[in-house]
């Protein structure tokens, strides 16, 4: 019924279809058969034929407030697609984990915001579990995260590489027995962890777990990847030690092995964000467990937005 709108508009505009079809490139009879043709649809005539100029009939009128509504209404949409494709508007809703979260997306997102100021952001801090399930449903659009999603749900684009390692209390008389093998925070800010091969400045690439049998050990809850590669650690090494609190937090595990309460796993991605800690000495772990990637996950076979599209590009 609108499909030739406009074609009316112009009759309209000009008053005459022989001016109309010279502005529509097209022969008047064919124009004249074209309007016919949505007048029998219709069921009467829009335009009154016996003046001169012609004029709309009463349903004419009617037709055309609704022909400029849906040219008004299509003129914003175009507007509004040329928003999108400019990135003047839009949005994209991210999660991590509470380290990623605090330390890794604010400076990510601090850049795009200020490239894109226009694209509204929706920064979501959860636990694996709960992002997974969020970027599953729709509600988030991508997730960082280093545990390893379902490659047949999820895309994902690499960041970068992580290395996990032993936190261990510099009060304990354990570290003696594995002087030759400590790093200090100065040591992984400033290195690279991912070339196990070579020592940074050390006798050995990696400690045993055995040294440190005897010590109080800090643990993460499970569902996580953190925890996961702790126990294949543990378990490689041939050692249950005494685990006396189990923690939700990498963060909140280091702090407390900061204060002297126990051993703990953490990565050198936290070590390189936060403040350097005389409180801690850390080692190197088996790479087979604790060298692993962190990943941007989308997932597979959905549309990508041009600002989800724009912020994987510049990472």
């Amino acid at each position: 019924m609108f499909e030739g709108k406009h074609y009316v508009y112009e009759v309209y505009k000009t008053r005459s279809f022989s001016k109309a079809a010279d502005n529509l490139y097209i022969s008047q009879p064919s124009l004249s058969a074209t309007i016919k043709k949505i007048e029998n649809q219709i069921g009467t005539p829009l335009f009154d034929r016996s003046t001169n100029p012609i004029q709309l009939t009463e349903c004419g009128q009617k037709y055309l407030s609704y022909i400029e509504n849906l040219m008004d209404m299509e003129h914003e949409f175009e507007n509004y697609l040329n928003d999108v494709n400019t990135l003047r508007t839009g949005h994209l809703s991210i999660g991590g984990s509470n380290l990623f979260a605090a330390y890794i997306l604010p400076p990510l997102l601090s850049k795009f915001m200020s490239k894109y100021p226009h694209i509204g952001i929706k920064l979501v801090e959860s636990n694996t579990y709960a992002l997974e399930q969020q970027l599953s449903s729709g509600n988030l659009d991508i997730v960082i995260d280093n545990y390893a999603f379902d490659g047949r749900i999820y895309e994902k684009q690499l960041f970068c590489q992580e290395q996990l390692l032993l936190a261990v209390p510099a009060s304990f008389t354990s570290n003696q027995k594995a002087a030759g093998y400590q790093l200090t925070a100065d040591d992984i800010k400033h290195n690279n962890l991912s070339d196990t091969s070579a020592p940074i400045n050390k006798t050995a690439n990696f400690v045993s777990l055995k040294v440190f049998n005897q010590d109080p050990f800090l643990l993460l809850r499970t569902g996580n990847d953190t925890r996961k590669r702790s126990e294949l650690l543990l378990k490689d090494a041939g050692i249950s030690p005494k685990i006396i609190l189990k923690l939700d937090q990498q963060v909140t595990a280091y702090h407390v092995a900061s204060y002297g309460m126990g051993i703990t796993f953490v990565t050198d991605t936290l070590i390189k964000n936060v403040p350097d800690n005389s409180n801690l000495l850390y080692y190197r772990l088996n790479p087979e467990y604790a060298q692993r990637n962190i990943y941007f996950y989308y997932k597979r076979n959905h549309y990508l937005t041009r600002a989800m599209e724009n912020f994987l590009l510049d990472l």
